[in-house]
C-alpha cells in the first residue's frame, strides 16, 4: 500500500522504552508504574484512569525529562533513522502521535528530521525551579480516544496509517486510518488480533514495504 501520511507512536515503537516507566524507575516506582502502563496499553483500563495517577506519583522534574529525552534516542529501535530518512526522501508527511510527554519526545523527533509541529504528545509544565507542576489535562492524548481525535485532524482526504504497539494506536481506526501493529518491542495480543496488519520483526525497517510503494 501507499499512504500519504504516516504516523508513529513513540514508546515501544520508535524507541524500545516506555518513557513513563523509566521515569518511575528513577524514583523507585518502576514495578507499580509498569503494571499500570501495561493495563492501559492492553486496553484493560482507560488511559485517563492511570495518566494523572502516574504523574502525580512520579512528579518528574525538568532534569528527569532531559534525561528521558536522551534515553529515547539512545534506545531507539533498530532501523528507525533509516525509515524516517526514506519516508522524508519520498516527501511523505510524517507525524509522531504519542501519549508520552512532549518535551521528552521533541529531541528524538529532531534527530529523525521532524519539525516540532509534527509531534503530538502531552505537554508537561514545571515550576521556575524546574520541579514538576502539572501536565496538560486538556490534551486528548491523555485520554481514551485521543489518537482518533489527532488522526482525524490530520487526515482530510489523505490516506493515513498509524504504526504502533498499543491499544491506543488502534483508536486511529475510528478516524479512518489503517493501523499497522508493531510487535518488535512488545507483542500485545489485542494489537496482533485487531490491527490491519501486524509485524514482529525487531527492526522498524520492516514497516516500509507495507506503507510505501517501491
Amino acid at each position: 500500500m501507499n499512504f500519504d501520511i504516516i504516523c508513529f507512536d513513540c514508546d515501544s515503537t520508535l524507541s524500545k522504552i516506555e518513557g513513563i516507566d523509566e521515569l518511575a524507575g528513577r524514583v523507585g516506582l518502576g514495578d507499580e508504574m509498569s503494571k499500570l502502563t501495561d493495563a492501559a496499553m492492553n486496553g484493560e483500563v482507560p488511559l485517563e484512569a492511570v495518566y494523572e495517577r502516574r504523574l502525580s506519583l512520579i512528579r518528574p522534574d525538568q532534569c528527569s525529562i532531559d534525561w528521558l529525552a536522551d534515553l529515547y534516542i539512545a534506545e531507539k529501535v533498530e532501523g528507525v533513522k533509516e525509515v524516517f530518512a526514506a519516508l522524508l526522501a519520498q516527501d511523505k508527511v510524517v507525524h509522531i502521535i504519542s501519549g508520552g510527554l512532549r518535551q521528552a519526545i521533541l529531541p528524538l523527533a529532531k534527530y529523525l528530521g521532524l519539525p516540532e509541529d509534527h509531534v503530538h504528545a502531552v505537554d508537561i509544565y514545571f515550576n521556575k525551579d524546574g520541579s514538576y507542576m502539572d501536565y496538560d489535562i486538556t490534551s486528548p492524548l491523555a485520554k481514551t480516544g485521543g489518537k482518533a481525535v489527532v488522526v482525524s485532524s490530520l487526515k482530510g482526504q489523505a490516506s493515513i496509517v498509524m504504526v504502533g504497539d498499543g491499544k491506543t494506536d488502534l483508536e486511529a481506526k475510528q478516524a479512518g486510518a489503517y493501523v499497522l501493529g508493531f510487535g518488535g518491542v512488545v507483542d500485545r495480543v489485542i494489537v496482533r488480533e485487531s490491527a490491519d496488519f501486524y509485524i514482529t520483526e525487531p527492526s522498524l525497517f520492516s514497516v516500509l514495504e507495507h506503507i510505501i510503494s517501491r
